[in-house]
């Protein structure tokens, strides 16, 4: 099986290269005239595409080809009060350049919309706001020119005291949406709320691919170990919605999230590395029946994590481990 290894948004190895930089709106608001605080958010927004390439540039340097997009890259993209505002045209540059470095160099992108993005509320504000959100991340999208296999992970939501009736929400909520929004769209189990076994219940009803965080499964589970969902999984990347590419001889591989607890005490917060035991654990158990898996390494030191999991994946080298290359791996059953 191969395994590919990418991070999230931020790097701890390159410097002054955050592409979150942004402007509250309170900070918005104290600005006299409104078009040049439009014309400073869309210079802040270039500032962040420019250093999205420059991270890019260094995952190619690197051979990372899987990587989470900030969500920030725009800031105050889906405010209420910015609305009359279409930032687009000041960024297609921008935008463009990103997305034909992605494609020349094959990598896998997404995004990761924030916690507020829920379609299992019952509230039709929250709702609305986030399917507004959710249309800025296809949009940016759109505007990379990058294919409909290129997603938006996001939870379920809350249960809101009533879990199957919220994951009924979520069903029912999906299935209005617009079908480029829906080809978008991959689902991903928590770590307080639907287990991975309720999470893959809901992809199977809405055909949607499922991400297993494991980490989220063996703090959130239903009894089972995490291999045991995996062949109900993998199908999961079989449906239209996954495959929803023009160029289906290339099917996308199944993702998924990876990281440790802090500590004991904190089994919930993500610590800086990976522990690779319990990792390759997982790996293992799905080499015989997985040709290849991107793993999303969410540990809090980013690209150095995955940097130094690649070390510690070296000594694994005479127990079915094979490093490929700066960032890959095969593993045997």
């Amino acid at each position: 099986m191969i395994v590919r290894f990418g991070y999230v948004a931020m790097s701890t190895v390159v410097q002054n290269a955050s592409p979150s930089k942004t402007m509250t709106m309170k900070s918005f608001m104290k600005l006299n005239d409104r078009e040049a605080g439009l014309h400073k958010l869309e210079r802040i927004a270039n500032e962040n595409l420019h250093n999205t390439l420059r991270l890019l540039k260094h995952n190619a340097a690197h051979d990372i080809k899987v990587y989470r997009f900030s969500s920030k890259l725009i800031p105050l993209a889906t405010h209420n009060d910015m609305q009359d505002w279409n930032p687009f045209p000041a960024l297609r540059e921008g935008f463009q350049t990103i997305g034909e470095f992605v494609k020349k160099h094959g990598m896998r992108v997404s995004f990761h919309p924030d916690h507020f993005t829920v379609l299992s509320t019952p509230r039709p504000e929250v709702l609305a706001n986030s399917i507004r959100d959710l249309e800025s991340h296809v949009h940016m999208l759109q505007a990379m020119e990058l294919p409909a296999s290129m997603k938006n992970n996001i939870h379920i939501g809350g249960a809101y005291g009533d879990k199957p009736s919220a994951a009924a929400r979520f069903v029912e909520h999906f299935h209005e949406l617009a079908p480029h929004i829906k080809e978008r769209l991959t689902l991903e189990n928590d770590d307080k709320t639907f287990t991975a076994q309720e999470t893959l219940a809901v992809c199977k009803q809405t055909g949607l691919p499922m991400v297993l965080d494991i980490h989220h499964q063996w703090v959130n589970n239903d009894g089972e170990a995490p291999w045991e969902l995996w062949p109900d999984i993998l199908r999961t990347w079989e449906t239209p919605l996954a495959q929803a590419d023009s160029d289906r001889a290339k099917p996308l591989p199944p993702k998924i999230h990876v990281s440790s607890p802090k500590s004991p005490t904190d089994i919930r917060s993500h610590a800086d590395g990976v522990d690779v035991v319990p990792l390759l654990a997982f790996l293992r158990n799905i080499a015989g029946a997985t040709p290849k898996v991107d793993v999303m390494i969410e540990a809090k030191m980013k690209d150095g994590a995955l940097f130094d999991l690649m070390k510690d994946l070296g000594d694994y080298t005479a127990e079915g481990v094979t490093i490929l290359d700066g960032a890959s791996i095969q593993v045997k059953p």
